[in-house]
């Protein structure tokens, strides 16, 4: 049995360091690929299509929601931002995890409609050493930590939806066991369906003969 791939969410405070986790899965393995966007605003300098996002006019964009061609999408100033079903399909498909980097609202969105979605959520192993990371970054006043903080505390009451909680204290070590938990999670009865009922079928096929 060859798993396809999954479509998964991680999420995590601000600070916890997702961004560098998600950069290490797609280093370290390679059967993950980062969701790329479909986004209405212009390319910046440097910007592929296809490759930072897929650039497409408003017009298209609306027309792609009507046909319920998004995995999830919002507007943000003035433009829209999503993720194509089209892409997050071939990409599974062809056997490579999904994946959303994305914050605790949307992440609930997405299993909501997609309930055989995986979610996890990763924190450092302390709200002390949260606070510690955020004020060792140097590049943000007070006030931004104070409301970076006070947000967490919000994205807290939240937690217990995901399917699993990673501690992010250790760079590699959380890479490795992100992606074993995402292993696991692939060989899921509820994610193999297809490959039950082939063998479910197969089984009854030979029964009936046997008689």
């Amino acid at each position: 049995m060859e798993p396809r791939g999954i479509l998964m969410v991680l999420s995590g405070f601000s600070g916890a360091g997702k961004g560098t986790l998600v950069k290490g899965l797609l280093r370290k393995y390679d059967n993950y690929v980062l969701s790329v966007s479909m986004t209405t605003r212009a390319p910046r300098q440097g910007e592929r299509n296809g490759v930072e996002y897929f650039f497409t006019d408003k017009r298209n964009f609306e027309e792609t929601i009507k046909n319920d061609g998004l995995v999830e999408y919002a507007s943000y100033c003035g433009n829209y931002y999503g993720t194509p079903k089209a892409f997050v399909e071939e990409q599974m498909a062809a056997g490579r995890n999904v994946i959303l980097e994305i914050e605790i609202q949307g992440a609930l969105k997405i299993k909501e409609r997609f309930p055989e979605s995986l979610l996890i959520f990763v924190t450092p192993p302390s709200a002390q050493e949260l606070k510690h990371r955020l004020e060792k970054r140097g590049t943000e006043t007070p006030e931004v930590i104070a409301r970076r903080l006070a947000r967490a505390v919000e994205e807290s009451e939240g937690m217990e939806a995901y399917d699993y909680i990673v501690v992010n204290d250790d760079l590699e070590t959380c890479i490795d066991e992100i992606h074993r938990l995402t292993d696991a999670a692939r060989r899921a009865p509820v994610r193999n369906k297809k490959f039950i009922s082939e063998i479910r079928e197969e089984l009854h096929g030979f029964a009936k003969g046997a008689e």
